[in-house]
């Protein structure tokens, strides 16, 4: 039940920590205890809603650490003042993403890790880790790199969104043509990698469900549904790309009864 929790709200929940907290590391540390409490709570049920219930959690244990680390400063006004959960995190919000230039911390956090101040493979590594929440030892499995490498580089990465002031937003409308494109290459970037060398399908799972919750906080933007359908489309088709032996399989030669007829469609 709490890996459900985990995959359909960690990365709304750490966006909105991030929001609160202004830190990075400062909102996972957070998440990262509310989940340990949640599976001690949660024990006698879920709470209606699971994505307030953990950043209220994560950010009451993220003021504890603020006032143990007395050199750490912030905004107290932000973490003092009682924020309202409910409002910007709910899921089931019939508006949210309509609201998609307002409020919505997880577009947010999207095009703060897509920054063009960020290397390309510094956007990759970061998207996967915070809005993917894949663990960091599995995003540097896919980099070809050792753990303790990749921690450092997203550490690097933290460090310098702080160091440079990238700001925590949606970019204004003058600029969003260009940061989306950013964020599309990002996305296409890991569904390539995954399509031609993940054989467990993680990476190009993760780029298409990266590329919903897109389609669902930019709605009517052609672009985005249209690198979706692109993705689907072609993940439909790798169940019949190799053979028993693992050659690759020229379309015409595909056995058609072996695509995903669920992934065409909504492709």
């Amino acid at each position: 039940m709490l890996d459900e929790v985990f995959r359909a709200h960690a990365a709304g929940a750490l966006a909105t920590l991030i929001r609160l907290t202004g830190d990075f590391d400062l909102a996972e540390e957070g998440l990262q205890e509310a989940f340990t409490a949640a599976a001690v709570a949660w024990e006698r049920g879920v709470p209606v809603n699971p994505r307030a219930w953990l950043v209220q959690a994560g950010r009451r244990r993220a003021i504890d650490q603020i006032r143990r680390r007395a050199a750490f400063r912030i905004r107290q006004e932000t973490l003092a003042a009682e924020a309202d959960i409910d409002r910007q995190a709910a899921p089931e919000a019939a508006d949210e993403a309509a609201a998609a230039f307002g409020d919505d911390d997880l577009l947010r956090l999207i095009f703060t890790c897509c920054h063009p101040a960020l290397a390309l493979e510094t956007k990759v590594a970061l998207t996967l880790r915070t809005v993917c929440s894949i663990p960091t030892a599995s995003v540097a499995r896919a980099f070809l790199v050792s753990e303790e490498a990749m921690a450092q580089r997203l550490a690097r990465a933290k460090a310098k969104i702080r160091a440079a002031g990238i700001p925590y937003e949606t970019p204004p409308r003058e600029q969003l043509d260009a940061r989306v494109e950013g964020v599309l290459a990002v996305v296409y970037l890991v569904f390539t990698e995954a399509y031609a060398g993940d054989p467990e399908r993680s990476l190009a799972t993760e780029a298409i469900a990266l590329g919903r919750r897109l389609n669902a906080l930019l709605p009517g933007r052609g672009d985005v549904t249209g690198l979706l359908a692109l993705m689907l489309l072609h993940e439909a088709r790798r169940p019949a790309r190799f053979d028993a032996a693992g050659d690759i399989v020229l379309l015409e030669d595909q056995d058609r009864g072996r695509w995903n007829r669920d992934a065409i469609a909504e492709g």
